[in-house]
């Protein structure tokens, strides 16, 4: 009888491993710590876990900020569409909104998990509750490898690591994985948090916080003034910063190692400045006896109001007829340009997925398969690729999981 492969991580992407091996003929032991699989996925999109993206294949790979090259032949090979006809066949119905986003259509992450679940039950994939904790490399390949509770496992032939990175450590993620890839030889690059929220010592942040913006414009300039990033979309304030998906989207383009950055709020995006002086002028004529910090109600959320005020420099009992041309434009170019500068992320452990990782130019990009070692494979997030937010870093966990599953299973069924 062949050897048998272990898949350390019963997350998103060493599920679909496991059962992708499965399904080839492959047997397979699953090594999960948690006590139940998917921790991770249950939490994805708010609980209710958004799959994929119903994107092109050219629209998915500018959605991945770095080494989205590396995953062109795994995105190529098992691509969004194809995830979604891999839930649908396992009796998940699928929906896709706004942005190309898919989710369930029960609005339930636990639809997914218990899905890929049952799944490995059908396939006969052996699930045990341990950690990973050694690997051993002889003569450049793969020669064994120890489990916390199981010791040495024996007749392994090839190991897949899944094992997550170092964002929400509760969720299982507790960076395992970059200390075994070291002791096989690879280089990890640095570990820093993407999709995380922006830290900011601006006082204006804590006096809105918890003020969520639609449909602004969302503009992060470097030291240089350089654009990094430049979406429209929805931000919230917190008492530390910024989040929403704006800010955490753009969090995947900043390293404050190299410089400081700004955020510049575009808070009406939809009319440029001629049209918008256009819009000022109607309102302070209908309101011409207001007070300024009362007129302001058409143009922002009630909350914003006295931040707002205060940012402009007007005081907020001038009555409207009383407003000069040049404070109207410094009422103008604020709603154009209401800037926060920023101070940095939040730590790791709060952010979405990790920026950093298993280096990839020692990993072949169609198996996943380690050059370093062969026998050993990668999956997920552990490797140094990471994407926006709208179900893209799921997607690279599906692609890389399932191409690694594929490979091991041919190596371990060929000996």
């Amino acid at each position: 009888m062949s050897g048998r492969i272990v898949v350390a991580g019963g997350g998103a992407a060493g599920m679909m491993a496991a059962i992708t091996a499965a399904r080839a003929g492959a047997r397979v032991l699953l090594l999960e710590p948690n006590e139940k699989v998917g921790r991770k996925l249950y939490i994805t999109g708010k609980g209710r876990c958004n799959v994929t993206n119903n994107c092109s294949q050219e629209e998915l790979l500018a959605s991945i900020p770095r080494n989205g090259k590396f995953l062109y032949s795994a995105l190529s090979r098992f691509s969004p569409q194809a995830v979604m006809a891999f839930f649908e066949e396992l009796g998940v119905p699928l929906k896709t909104e706004r942005g190309g986003r898919v989710f369930p259509r029960s609005d339930k992450a636990a639809d997914i998990v218990d899905a890929l679940f049952f799944e490995l039950r059908r396939q006969g994939v052996e699930v045990k509750r341990d950690r990973l904790t050694g690997l051993r490399v002889q003569d450049g390949r793969l020669a064994a490898v120890t489990g916390e509770a199981e010791g040495t496992i024996s007749g392994c032939e090839a190991l897949i690591l899944a094992t997550g990175g170092a964002s929400y450590p509760r969720t299982g993620s507790t960076g395992d994985g970059y200390r075994l890839a070291e002791q096989a030889g690879h280089t990890v690059v640095p570990l820093r948090g993407s999709l995380v929220p922006l830290t900011s010592d601006d006082p204006c942040c804590a006096q809105l916080q918890g003020l969520s913006l639609r449909n602004v414009g969302f503009c992060v300039r470097d030291h240089r003034g350089k654009t990094v990033f430049q979406e429209q979309g929805e931000l919230l304030f917190t008492h530390f910063g910024l989040s929403g998906p704006l800010a955490l989207s753009a969090s995947a383009h900043m390293d404050f190692a190299k410089g400081q950055y700004t955020v510049h709020i575009d808070l009406k995006p939809a009319l440029d400045r001629q049209k918008l002086d256009a819009r000022l002028l109607r309102d302070f004529e209908a309101r011409a006896n207001q007070d300024y910090a009362n007129a302001l109600g058409g143009l922002l959320p009630r909350s914003m109001a006295p931040v707002f005020v205060a940012r402009t420099g007007i005081a907020g009992g001038t009555k409207v007829h009383d407003i000069r041309r040049e404070q109207r434009r410094t009422l103008l170019e604020t709603l154009k340009d209401f800037y926060i500068p920023l101070t940095g992320v939040r730590p790791v452990e709060e952010a979405v997925v990790t920026a950093g990782g298993v280096a990839v130019g020692q990993v072949d990009p169609k198996t996943m398969e380690s050059k370093q070692a062969s026998g050993l494979y990668f999956a997920g997030e552990l490797l140094d690729v990471d994407g926006y937010t709208g179900g893209f870093n799921l997607q690279i966990a599906w692609s890389t999981g399932y191409a690694a599953g594929v490979a091991a299973a041919q190596r371990v069924l060929k000996a």
